[in-house]
């Protein structure tokens, strides 16, 4: 199971590099059903593994000037501000015991997994429907809703947060319609984003997860390896093609996690 686990870690860092998000959407899986991390920690060990890789990715588009820094700012302050205090108190904040259907009992374990999984499924249908191909419209200068980016960059720190999902399936989509970026560069600028609010967040853990530091360099060497196969494929194949086939894998592990933890509990 460790060796598939790392093989899959190679898939993070390939979707991370290719379409530019999804690679945390398989970084807790693969933690908890592969590697046998437990959830709370999984969601942890997540946002350093997805930070990581995504920081060492975005370096080359920082290169071909596909960041866009005041897009980056102005999405990334209030994540970084919600990611960190949602991992420093509202997780810890969140009892071992949260409820019980009957005489099945919710733990913070099959709860942070339910999140994660319902995440999943909401994260394959924005890439499994096709998008309407529109006109470029990103000449001219750049123009903010900044109230609306504010608002959509505090929701996905706090959903990184709690879950430990980079949330690139909904900052890509936010760059392009409300910041007016192309597509490639709401990639590049999207991965400066959530390297800088996922490291941030893993190091604003309330104490409570234990690290180990030699499985989380092991699986973030592989991710790694991963994203720059993903640059490198990015330039051989449309990443937009194969994104409705990752969004169906999403949506079926999506569905099996949901299974696995209520009705095979």
């Amino acid at each position: 199971m460790e060796i598939i686990g790392y093989i899959a870690s190679i898939l993070i860092g390939i979707s991370l590099g290719l379409i530019g998000s999804g690679g945390s959407i398989l970084t807790v899986p693969v933690l908890v059903y592969l590697l046998a991390v437990d959830a709370i920690a999984a969601t942890a060990y997540s946002l350093f593994i997805v930070g990581f890789t995504a920081a060492i990715g975005s370096v080359t588009y920082f290169r071909k000037g596909l960041v866009n820094i005041k897009t980056a700012v102005v999405f990334g302050v209030p994540s970084i501000v919600t990611v960190f205090l949602t991992r420093a108190y509202i997780v810890p904040a969140i009892p071992k015991e949260v409820f019980t259907v009957g005489t099945f009992i919710v733990t913070k374990s099959i709860l942070m997994m339910l999140l994660f999984a319902i995440l999943m499924v909401i994260a394959s249908f924005t890439m499994i429907r096709k998008e309407k191909k529109k006109k470029e419209e990103y000449f001219g200068p750049q123009k903010f809703n900044y109230p609306v980016i504010l608002i959509e960059g505090a929701m996905v720190g706090i959903i990184t947060g709690l879950v430990g999902a980079g949330g690139g399936f909904l900052i890509i989509p936010a760059l392009v319609l409300l910041s007016k970026l192309p597509m490639k560069e709401a990639v590049g600028t999207s991965l400066v984003i959530i390297a800088a609010k996922s490291l941030i967040g893993f190091f604003g853990e309330g104490g409570e997860t234990v690290i180990d530091w030699g499985l989380l360099s092991i699986v973030s060497a592989f991710a790694t390896v991963g994203i720059f196969i993903g640059i490198y494929l990015s330039k051989k194949i449309d990443g937009a093609k194969l994104k409705p086939i990752f969004g169906w894998f999403v949506l079926i592990m999506g569905v099996y996690i949901i299974i696995k933890e209520t009705l095979l509990k």
